[in-house]
């Protein structure tokens, strides 16, 4: 049977539709999607320590979090850079804690994508200017951070980015909401599955290598102007996405979790 034009074009925006109601309340995988290509799973992601003693409770315990996953294992090894520049290095994640100043953002997750969906590395910042404000300087907040910003270095999104709705249930980092003082927030089963479903083809090639000094051109965007373009934005203004185009199939995706 032949369709018109117009026919094909409504079935088409019915099918995205559909697709995107289907993705919103089932998937929350980050970009389309992002993740670190490897030759077989598990596979072994490592931490650059670049955080101070009063983040190495939570970083930790992040990274025995997401190494229940069944289809990888983070490792913590000493960090590859000064904190304040957290440069990146290839193959793995830096994970950094500094007095950044009155930027506006609690944490970053910044990946490098090459072949537009592959993870070349990470960088994870918390921003002790606010850490060092009562308000923040809970478990609650810092362990809701530190656990979410790695997990954005995974190819995870949210999933839920309203704090003015009831916490997900169980708890997960994974979402947006105010956590109590002393909670320590983990991932939950939805986020693990999410991982398997990431992760459950093979690549060819890898991007998790021995560590090495990026090149130049894949510095760390430090400040936003240097971030691109935002392409998301939660309604509430809480989280944002930005993506910068370095050419050549190559950018770098800026995940920022801003201050209240």
């Amino acid at each position: 049977m032949k369709h018109t034009s117009i026919g094909v074009a409504i079935s088409l925006a019915a099918l995205a539709v559909f697709a995107f109601a289907t993705a919103a309340s089932a998937n929350h995988s980050w970009g389309p999607p992002y993740h670190w290509a490897r030759t077989s799973n598990p596979f072994t992601l490592k931490v650059g320590d670049n955080v101070s003693s009063s983040w190495d409770f939570y970083l930790d315990t992040a990274i025995a979090d997401w190494s229940q996953s069944s289809v990888l294992d983070m490792t913590k090894v000493a960090g590859g850079t000064r904190p304040k520049t957290c440069r990146p290095t290839a193959g793995r994640v830096e994970s950094c804690s500094a007095r950044y100043g009155n930027t506006g953002w609690l944490g970053i997750a910044q990946i490098w994508i090459t072949g537009g969906e592959h993870i070349t590395q990470g960088v994870v910042k918390v921003n002790d200017y606010y850490f060092s404000q009562p308000y923040y300087n809970t478990a609650g907040w810092r362990s809701l951070v530190m656990c979410q910003e790695p997990g954005h270095t995974l190819g995870l999104g949210h999933q839920d980015e309203n704090f003015n709705n009831d916490p997900i249930q169980p708890h997960t980092c994974m979402d947006y909401f105010i956590p109590e003082a002393n909670e320590i927030v983990h991932p939950n089963q939805h986020d693990y599955e999410q991982l398997e479903d990431i992760y459950s083809h093979l690549d060819t090639t890898t991007t998790i290598s021995q560590a090495a000094t990026s090149p130049r051109s894949w510095q760390s965007a430090q400040a936003p102007r240097e971030w691109g373009r935002e392409i998301h934005r939660s309604p509430d203004g809480q989280a944002s996405v930005f993506v910068r185009d370095l050419g050549l199939g190559r950018r770098i995706v800026t995940h920022v979790f801003w201050a209240e």
